[in-house]
């Protein structure tokens, strides 16, 4: 009796070998830019306790009423798939006191990993995603904001993708201007309520600056006579952005203010911005964040700064690709591929373990599985490596070694084997 093939969850995708090289020169880029700036690396679980969301991420956001993967364990307790990466940072940093002594208070981290959305899947948009995320706390002026983003900008310039991301920035002031401002904001919206698309309606009540984020044309509209924070902002907020605007200036660093940039999640506060794209269509935002100097207090710690960022890798894997800006060497499995001709096995496996011990940073592979000599030839030409090595019978007997370059219109020639690392160093 046939059994139908087991398939993966849908929105969740396998990631294959012919796609990995992508993501791992994205990712080292991205580690060589982080480390240069002095950010340490930390690791939390996939699974949190659900009110960690709930509280952290806001109870009447899309994502906590939505999206999230939420299930009851056997010992009674609601745990989620962690849809973000914030929250659960601070609740690292709290359980485990690295933000305990007010001595050395600031931390400045980083994270990598999957996220979890229950949302229609589609370009650049999965329902499990994966995230590069910065955290920093204990510092609260506009200096931490302007460095996260000209590392950001480093990063693009780093990746060749400078030209296809442009930075939006906003303030959201502090609670009070909010709060003042949601007052006049939901005033004007009931005032055009029934003009307003059906979530836009829905949010009023409950959520109101997030209609300001609405992707409806009609929406955007009614908006475009809407009351704006700027009105309401208080002195605090008004000179932090003002500093941050200047410093960017001065390291000339293009940016738009966009004042109806608000983010979708409740923490944020002061400080939040954008890097997007035209490249990819409706999925254009590639990298966001922004300050949220109130988290830590709500998640039960001392009061405590904080503003970082995170930055969907799939979405910038794709706009790698579709600028065409990767390196078509990563591609490549192997530096050096050896041949193995007659019965030298042995041989061939010690001069390979050889060139790996003397030269570790070559990536060598060689022959398994026999074949004949042209087999073996297409298998190191599609490798990818720039030399192929032959061990034959013969070269055996005389102490020497072939050499084949495979990328360059050079002869093929022999080397005795005590030479080899000299020559492939």
């Amino acid at each position: 009796m046939a059994t139908t093939p087991l398939q993966a969850v849908k929105g969740m995708n396998d990631l294959l070998p012919s796609e990995s090289p992508v993501w791992q020169f994205f990712e080292s880029k991205v580690v060589e830019v982080l480390h240069s700036y002095g950010y340490q690396e930390i690791r939390f679980p996939i699974l949190e306790k659900t009110e960690l969301f709930q509280r952290g991420i806001g109870e009447v956001t899309d994502i906590v009423e939505k999206e999230m993967y939420t299930f009851v364990d056997k010992g009674g307790d609601s745990l989620t798939m962690r849809p973000e990466g914030t929250a659960s940072c601070v609740r690292a940093c709290e359980e485990n006191r690295l933000l305990f002594d007010r001595a050395n208070l600031v931390q400045k981290l980083w994270y990598t990993g999957p996220m979890f959305r229950h949302e229609r899947p589609q370009k650049g948009r999965l329902r499990q995603f994966h995230q590069i995320g910065v955290e920093v706390f204990g510092l609260q002026g506009p200096d931490i904001d302007a460095e996260l983003l000209l590392m950001t900008a480093r990063l693009w310039q780093e990746l060749g993708i400078d030209d296809a991301v442009a930075l939006q920035i906003n303030t959201l002031g502090t609670p009070q201007s909010r709060a003042d401002y949601r007052q006049a904001l939901v005033a004007f919206l009931n005032q055009h309520r029934t003009e307003l698309d059906e979530d836009s309606q829905r949010r009023i009540d409950r959520n109101p600056l997030r209609v300001l984020d609405s992707k409806d044309p009609k929406t955007q509209a009614v908006l475009d006579n809407a009351p704006t924070l700027f009105d309401h902002l208080d002195e605090e907020s008004r000179e932090h952005f003002d500093q941050l605007k200047s410093i960017l200036d001065a390291m000339n660093i293009p940016y738009t203010v966009n004042p109806r940039l608000v983010r979708g999640l409740d923490y944020y506060g002061k400080t939040v911005f954008e890097w997007v794209t035209t490249q990819l269509g409706a999925q254009g935002t590639v990298c966001a964040g922004g300050r949220y100097d109130g988290l830590v207090e709500e998640l039960g710690g001392k009061p405590t700064p904080g503003v970082g960022f995170a930055m969907g890798i799939e979405r910038l894997i794709l706009l790698l690709t579709e600028l065409n800006v990767v390196p078509e060497d990563i591609f490549a499995s192997a530096d050096v591929y050896l041949l193995v001709a007659g019965d030298v096995l042995n041989d061939a496996f010690a001069v390979a373990e050889q060139i790996r011990s003397d030269l570790p940073y070559l990536r060598v592979q060689m022959h398994c599985g026999g074949g004949s000599f042209k087999s073996q030839m297409k298998k190191a030409d599609k490798s990818g490596a720039d030399i192929a090595l032959i061990l034959g019978e013969d070269e055996l007997k005389e102490g020497v070694i072939s050499v084949k370059y495979l990328r360059e219109e050079k002869p093929q020639h022999t080397v005795k084997l005590n030479e080899l690392i000299n020559i492939l160093s």
